[in-house]
């Protein structure tokens, strides 16, 4: 993993090498390992800013830092937490996710990453590495499959899909639980639907059942603000 990530993101077929869930394991480990100390020093788990600096030397070190963006391809879009990209060869997705749903400290979003690719492994993200965004953000870099060719799925394919997934519906569906994750976002704009009926969840927020996932979604979604 060490060496340059710019030089490797441009080497035919090691465009992403196969060490992104080492990746993502290496770096939670690194991150709860910073929390722990934050917590005996401190007594206090809110140490988000602590473990971006932290993050960004740790992925500079091991050669997982990216310094130029241009190498994710083409500005693609901006949501509520991800700067996204489209990949040169039009095959992915690349996320900067800047870690906007967690709260104050990134154990969600380790979690979330690794419950996401365990529900939906048709658009697993594939982590591999850190760099910052537009706007100088440190982020995580998330690779996903760019789903070509399908439609926005409605509100009722995603409700049944949930459903046959196991989970059920709260808040009047604006989330849907299995009593081990809540998901959140599972909008039409964020679930795909290709040719064949299957659904992509492509973006969805999700938190540990019962870590206050609800109040952190509400008090940090602009969508959940808006209403």
């Amino acid at each position: 993993m060490n060496g340059d990530c710019s030089e490797r993101l441009s080497q035919e077929n090691e465009r992403y090498q196969d060490s992104e869930g080492c990746i993502l394991e290496s770096a939670s480990a690194f991150a709860c390992g910073v929390l722990k100390e934050i917590e005996e020093l401190a007594g206090t788990t809110s140490c988000k800013s602590l473990q971006l600096v932290r993050l960004k030397k740790w992925a500079q070190e091991q050669g997982c830092w990216y310094n130029d963006r241009s190498l994710f391809g083409d500005y693609f879009d901006r949501g509520s937490e991800n700067e996204t990209y489209l990949s040169p060869d039009l095959n992915d997705i690349i996320k900067l996710n800047d870690f906007r749903y967690s709260d104050d400290n990134l154990t969600s979003f380790f979690e979330r990453i690794k419950a996401h690719n365990t529900y939906f492994p048709d658009c697993a993200y594939r982590m591999i590495g850190f760099a910052e965004n537009i706007q100088g953000k440190i982020c995580a870099v998330l690779v996903q499959p760019f789903i070509s060719d399908a439609r926005l799925a409605t509100k009722e394919e995603i409700y049944d899909e949930f459903i046959r997934l196991g989970f059920s519906p709260e808040d009047n569906g604006e989330y849907f639980t299995n009593g081990r994750h809540d998901i959140f976002d599972a909008v039409d704009g964020n679930v795909l639907v290709d040719d064949e009926g299957h659904l992509y969840f492509i973006d969805t927020i999700i938190y540990k059942s019962g870590t206050g996932g609800v109040e952190a979604y509400n008090s940090l979604s602009p969508r959940a603000k808006s209403k």
